[in-house]
């Protein structure tokens, strides 16, 4: 048992993930984010972001370029700063496609990219007071250096660059959901709205996005394993600590000391009838002994998500009730892994995957009819959606495509029932997932999120041996947080 641990749980060295020195002499120009010179147990030499090269977002602006109509141009804004109160603002994220394609994780910039002048980066300009408030952003000279722009200048020249590029383009695209109204109330952009002339640039980053490189899957297996160790370190530690904001502030914990920044969303830590709420966030519940408990979580690393979900009883053992509803959900989950392979679509495995479960619910006396409706009140959702930059990546392209190689998906089957639907009443308020990351390769499929368990006898077996093995200092601090 001990052995099987021990490989379950392949820490990441923290040196790999906090690196410190206690002093340092050498210098280095600070342009807001991490840098190989500033942070090199991040960034290699030539990286502009942790694990893509200067040369990959070249190639990135490259292929958007050719994916867009010739003499085009795209307005690809930074994505706006959120504030929680008047003079508190929320964590900043930066929007997927402007990080696609320029490498900035700063807000305030607008970046244009044309088939004549290549990529051109408006930047804005930190004054004294800012800087002393908030620390040196990216300027200019960073969009030149840095992010290898072809041409950059201050955003309070953008009034005056900006409109001869839009009255020379044939069409003009722009990122709608961070548009901004420093270039939305520029003449020439009205004037090219008013010809409907302005559409939405996501078709085509998207189309960009979809297929991951050598590099993102990378990263996006990095993620995926930083999620799966989280999430099995929060269940070994469910029995002693059920309740739902501990597990929460626990997987999140274990996630950014392992490197990640932040959480892909917020956990979903459902107990007992919680778990049938599909997203359900208030996570403030106590965990009743022998209840399942359904937790949703994500990671991000440097700019790549990872999405998983297990249930099980922080008990220790599952009822005779939970595994016959959880053998159907593995059961789902498991063929409708073996069907994502090049050429099938989300859509097909979507289908296979109600016409799977809806003859299980019917077998087992939970559902009474064939009505569609009676089937959708206990799972509303789809088996899946694309992974990547986003929780739900590319979300224009449809789920009719036929997946290729180097395309990531979720398999997520489940039941979700509410109480008091009209079935027996021990199936009652039981909500259940199973959530994989499902890589398609030429032969077929690699599943990201495999080292975590979801055997029944494998996940009791760990819970189980894990509580026996600690020791009863460990056992009484807990029943008494517990108590």
């Amino acid at each position: 048992m001990q052995i099987l641990h021990r490989k379950l749980l392949p820490m990441i060295p923290y040196n790999r993930v906090v690196g410190f020195r206690l002093y340092s002499t050498k210098k280095f120009l600070d342009v807001g984010q991490p840098t190989a010179a500033s942070h090199p147990e991040l960034l290699k030499e030539g990286e502009i972001t942790p694990g893509i090269t200067s040369e990959e977002y070249i190639l990135r602006r490259k292929r958007l370029l050719e994916l867009l109509p010739d003499k085009s141009l795209a307005i690809i804004a930074a994505a706006p700063v959120k504030m929680m109160t008047d003079v508190v603002p929320y964590t900043y994220r930066p929007d997927a496609d402007y990080l696609y394609i320029t490498g900035c994780q700063q807000p305030g910039g607008v970046a244009v990219l044309g088939h004549d002048h290549g990529l051109c980066m408006f930047m804005p300009e930190a004054s004294p007071h800012d800087v002393i408030w908030q620390g040196q952003i990216a300027g200019v000279n960073a969009a030149l250096d840095m992010f290898k722009a072809e041409q950059s200048y201050p955003m309070n020249k953008l009034h005056k660059i900006l409109p001869d590029m839009i009255r020379s383009s044939s069409e003009l695209f722009h990122n709608a959901r961070t548009a901004m109204q420093t270039y939305m109330d520029l003449d020439a952009f009205q004037k090219a709205a008013y010809n409907g002339k302005v559409k939405d640039l996501s078709v085509y980053t998207h189309e960009a996005r979809l297929i991951k490189s050598t590099a993102e899957l990378k990263l996006m297996r990095d993620s995926a394993s930083i999620g799966c160790q989280a999430l099995l370190q929060t269940m070994l530690h469910s029995k002693a600590f059920p309740y739902e904001g501990m597990l929460s502030a626990r997987v999140e914990y274990e996630c950014k000391m392992r490197g990640a920044q932040r959480m892909a969303f917020n956990p979903v830590v459902g107990g007992g009838p919680n778990g049938s709420v599909i997203h359900y966030s208030r996570n403030d519940q106590k965990i009743k002994d022998g209840d399942l408990v359904l937790m949703d979580i994500g990671c991000e690393l440097h700019g790549y998500v990872s999405d998983l979900t297990r249930t099980w009883p922080p008990c220790g053992n599952f009822s005779p009730v939970h595994e016959e509803l959880y053998n159907l959900i593995l059961e789902t989950n498991k063929e409708c892994i073996h069907l994502c392979k090049p050429g099938a679509s989300i859509r097909q495995i979507h289908n296979y995957s109600v016409d799977k479960l809806h003859k299980g619910f019917k077998e087992i006396g939970m559902l009474k009819d064939d009505r569609s409706l009676s089937y959708h009140q206990l799972n509303p959702t789809n088996i899946g959606h694309y992974l990547g930059m986003d929780v739900h990546d590319c979300s224009t392209i449809s789920h009719d495509r036929p997946l290729r190689p180097g395309v990531v998906i979720t398999i997520e089957p489940g039941v979700y029932i509410p109480t008091g639907f009209n079935c027996p009443e021990r199936y009652q308020g039981i909500g259940i997932r199973i959530e994989d990351e499902v890589l398609i390769t030429e032969s077929g499929s690699e599943v990201l999120t495999g080292s975590l368990p979801k055997e029944i006898k494998h996940i009791e077996s760990l819970l189980n041996n894990y509580w026996h093995g600690m020791g009863m200092d460990t056992q009484n601090a807990a029943a008494a947080v517990s108590g």
